[in-house]
């Protein structure tokens, strides 16, 4: 049969299944990785120092003149909570803490966290401690810290903005000082000069401009520094990281099956193994033969390799059968155990089997007949009776008259002579031509050769012979040249000895491959070798398969 007369299997659709059955395959993988992870985890819970973070809630407000006032629309855009909440991590906030905690400002750093939330006017400071104790007081104290700087910023700028009020007013009473001094000592309070006039209108500007700088003074000394106040305090107790040690250990749990499964996928990706007949049947271009499985104590089915000899019969019954030659690409897919049972198989159904193997591989095939001898023990065929021919009875023909004697004076003196009959000789044995003489004379001069058949002699074979069932297993070394009969070859890994190809340059080649275990890039690699060579499987048999 051609390659091309073979139809290449269409590849099947990885469905949500196969997904599932790629980690049970591999779940030596998965399960290394699941123990990985949860070996991490474990080691951070008992090793690493649990931590305690405290919270502590401010609300931040502007700054207004009147806090009784109902405040306008945008007064709750007059704080910008980003530059807020940078000042919460200044360093003055930062060192303030390190003093109360007695960690340095890295590990303070590091411990605390300001959160902003949109659109809102409140500020969590959440403060990371060794000890609860530690934890409360962080949080505390970045709160009064950022409070104090926040305040101590605004009191600077009030300062400032009173001071710059005060030069004003000092100013503009010296200009009303000296305007005051201007004006004439005697004059008409009914008909003032034009100068005295300009002069008390300058005066009375100067009195209005006091008065609106001491008003706004007088807000400005009178605002509410304060920036926000503290509306939740951290206190005892608070949430440690082994609170939820539970949770963790099953966060890594269920990681650890993610990160296997991850793995597990890789590794089929990058090792690619024969999962299906269909796969082989693409990959090799030849028919299945057969698919052996194994039962639970792992010993082949006998019913498979029944069956998978029915299949070969076509090329061991034939006139001249040809060897059948079984190659693998490795050594660890149950090509040995499949010789093994074929040769068996044929020898209990009566065939004188020559198996060939190799010498490295004669310890370990010796045994599995052996086993196969046990559960089959050797039995005689059974022959047809045939009826053995018995000699036609002879005819003794009635003696002849005696002659006349001589007349005599008295015929009571007349004698009649009888014949004499020789005796029976017993069967002898022709060392020349093997033959048996039974003689069963009539007369003195006739006698009757009946040949004896001789059984033929078994012919010899070299090697080691097992008696199973009807027949025979014969172990010949691999080289041994081919003899009549069946003859079975178990060739070395293809891929390392090149001894099975040549072997089957010369017979049938059957490919064996164990699912979930053979790699499809060594499979093909051994077909392309068996092609170059002019060497055409003619099929491929398939282990690995459980049976109930």
């Amino acid at each position: 049969m051609d390659v091309t007369d073979v139809t290449p299997a269409r590849q099947r659709p990885v469905g949500l299944a196969e997904l599932a059955r790629i980690p049970v395959r591999r779940w030596r993988t998965v399960l290394a990785a699941t123990g990985l992870v949860l070996l991490l985890v474990a080691a951070y819970l008992l090793f690493f120092p649990a931590t305690y973070t405290a919270t502590t809630a401010v609300v931040v407000r502007p700054v207004v003149t009147d806090p009784f006032s109902v405040p306008s629309g945008g007064a709750d855009r007059a704080v910008n909570m980003t530059a807020e909440s940078g000042i919460a991590t200044s360093n003055g906030v930062i060192d303030k803490v390190a003093s109360i905690t007695g960690r340095d400002t890295t590990g303070v750093a590091d411990a605390l966290t300001v959160e902003t939330p949109v659109g809102g006017q409140v500020m969590r400071f959440s403060y990371s401690g060794h000890s609860e104790a530690e934890a409360v007081d962080g949080a505390n104290g970045a709160a009064e810290a950022y409070l104090e700087l926040r305040k101590g910023m605004y009191e600077n700028q009030r300062a400032a903005v009173l001071k710059s009020y005060d030069d004003t007013i000092a100013l503009v009473t010296s200009q009303r000082t000296t305007t005051q001094r201007s004006l004439p000592a005697n004059q008409n309070s009914s008909s003032p000069s034009p100068r005295t006039s300009a002069l008390l209108d300058q005066l009375r500007a100067l009195n209005d401009q006091l008065a609106t700088l001491a008003e706004q003074r007088s807000k400005i000394g009178s605002a509410d520094l304060s920036p926000g106040s503290v509306t939740s305090a951290a206190r005892a107790p608070v949430p440690s990281s082994r609170d939820a040690a539970p949770l963790i250990l099953v966060a890594g749990l269920l990681g650890g099956l993610l990160v296997g499964g991850l793995v597990a996928f890789i590794r089929e990706s990058m090792d690619r193994r024969v999962r299906t007949a269909d796969e082989v049947s693409a990959l090799v271009g030849a028919p299945l033969l057969g698919t052996v499985g194994r039962d639970r104590s792992g010993r082949l089915s006998d019913t498979d390799l029944r069956y998978l000899v029915l299949a070969l019969s076509r090329w061991v019954d034939g006139p001249k059968p040809l060897p059948l030659v079984l190659l693998s690409s490795a050594g660890d897919e149950r090509r040995e155990q499949v010789t093994a049972g074929i040769a068996a198989a044929l020898a209990q159904g009566g065939h004188e089997v020559r198996l060939g193997v190799a010498p490295e591989s004669r310890d370990r095939i010796r045994p599995l007949l052996q086993d196969a001898q046990r559960r089959h023990p050797a039995t005689e065929p059974t022959r047809p009776r045939v009826p053995r021919p018995r000699p036609a009875p002879s005819v003794v023909p009635a003696p002849a008259p005696a002659p006349a004697a001589a007349p005599m004076g008295n015929p009571e003196d007349t004698m009649i002579i009888q014949p004499v009959r020789k005796p029976r000789p017993f069967p002898t044995e022709d060392p020349k031509n093997g033959g048996v003489y039974r003689s069963t004379t009539t007369s003195a001069d006739k006698t009757e050769i009946i040949p004896r058949v001789l059984p033929k002699e078994t012919p010899t074979v070299d090697g080691e012979e097992l008696r199973i069932g009807a027949g025979a297993v014969h172990l010949v070394p691999l080289d041994a040249p081919t003899g009549d009969g069946v003859t079975v070859m178990d060739a070395p890994p293809a891929l390392h000895d090149e001894r099975g190809v040549r072997a089957a340059r010369e017979g049938r080649a059957v490919l064996v491959a164990a699912r979930d275990k053979t790699r499809t890039g060594r499979l093909t690699q051994l077909v392309e070798r068996l092609r170059a060579v002019g060497v055409e499987p003619v099929g491929f048999v398939v282990t690995g398969e459980k049976r109930d």
